[in-house]
């Protein structure tokens, strides 16, 4: 979404699925949208229900937005269970921005033992996407399921829609989807013009259908809670728009901040001018070192002057990586912020306590793919992808 005419003293910014630019106010970015913040009151009830300390994502407002959050924890305390759903579009290897939602989907799952759905888009980024065949989109995306569902997911309870292989399942109820779906609202939603396949414009029905597949296949209302960046929201409009004319509960969604991008960029982006900018997860230690040895900070000029005047972690890409997962410890996090603000860590300190924890988190997690790899394909629904494209 366009911000358009900011208010006096405002930055224009720009926040699409597909595309970000310029500085995001988030606070503004909620009231275009029309969400609603995951303010104190929230998080308090959040805590009741999970145990306090929070995860950090939630603790530290990397998690700061809902649609309809305090209604599905009412009905789980009803003993009403609700699913969670998430999604990966493989265009790509995955980096850390991408772990986001599956780190908060994996923490809600251990905490409150609920059923995770995953849906893999192979078709989107086929349509979407014309430098990526059919075969390479499969390729990558069973490749991003290692490593996304490696942070630690209970098999048993952990469901995969993966599109082209899970089509059979998804196929009627995008059909009801599709059918209560102008072209008109998808135009509007998405922007789609006279030059997009019409591939494209079906995708929508496509990735409605994991929210409304649990509720379809009990026979009943099964509540859904969607955790993903904040960008990927308008996704989901037409999602709830649809869902209680087909008979299905709309789904709740739950936002996480963008990940900055080292450079410093306002979101991680894996494009191909921006790989500096990211940490993948098959990133081999001296890459690590190197990128995370040149990311952007918010450090000063000089070291007399950071000294003197401190610097500012909300703007600096080593801070946002500490922020997220590398300081779990609330104290460690709060003595890292503290010690940024007064200048007495400099920039190239703190880096250099980074690079080993990051290392050390990329080393354990690829082992823990060969896990992974015994219980994936039998997740998916209607069974592995195969064949030729």
């Amino acid at each position: 979404m366009d911000d358009g005419a900011p208010p006096p003293g405002k930055e224009a910014f720009k926040v699409t699925p597909w595309e970000v630019r310029g500085k995001i106010d988030y606070e503004r970015l909620q009231e275009l949208f029309g969400t609603s913040p995951l303010d104190e009151p929230v998080k308090a009830r959040l805590r009741r229900l999970l145990g306090t300390p929070l995860h950090p994502l939630l603790e530290r407002d990397i998690y700061l937005s809902h649609r309809d959050l305090p209604e599905v924890l009412d009905r789980y305390e009803r003993g009403d269970p609700f699913f969670l759903y998430t999604g990966r579009g493989p265009s790509g290897e995955v980096h850390l921005a991408h772990l986001l939602p599956f780190e908060l989907s994996r923490y809600l799952q251990q905490k409150l033992g609920v059923e995770f759905w995953v849906q893999v888009t192979d078709d989107e980024k086929f349509l979407f996407q014309g430098s990526l065949s059919l075969e390479e989109t499969r390729r990558l995306g069973r490749e991003n399921l290692l490593d996304l569902l490696a942070l630690g997911f209970d098999p048993k309870k952990t469901h995969i829609l993966f599109d082209t292989a899970s089509i059979r399942s998804l196929y009627p109820l995008a059909l009801k989807v599709a059918k209560r779906v102008t072209y008109s609202t998808a135009k509007a939603v998405f922007g789609f013009t006279p030059q997009n396949n019409i591939g494209s414009i079906f995708f929508t029905a496509i990735q409605s259908v994991p929210a409304f597949l649990p509720s379809a296949r009990a026979g009943r209302p099964v509540p859904c809670l969607i955790p993903c960046g904040i960008d990927q929201d308008p996704h989901f409009r037409i999602t709830r728009d649809v869902a209680e004319p087909l008979g299905y509960p709309k789904p709740a969604l739950i936002h996480n901040r963008l990940l900055p991008g080292l450079s410093g960029e306002e979101k991680m982006s894996s494009s191909a001018e921006r790989k500096d900018g990211v940490i993948f997860l098959n990133d081999p230690p001296e890459e690590v070192d190197r990128k995370l040895s040149r990311a952007f900070t918010g450090g000063r000029a000089s070291v007399e002057e950071q000294r003197r005047l401190g610097a500012n972690p909300e703007v600096c890409s080593v801070w946002a990586l500490w922020r997220s997962r590398f300081a779990p410890d609330p104290k460690e996090f709060a003595e890292i912020t503290r010690t940024c603000r007064s200048g007495e860590l400099l920039c190239g300190e703190c880096k250099r306590r980074l690079i080993p924890r990051v290392q050390q988190f990329l080393g354990e997690h690829a082992r823990r793919r060969a896990d992974v790899e015994r219980w994936v394909d039998s997740a998916i629904v209607d069974g592995p992808p195969g064949g030729t494209a």
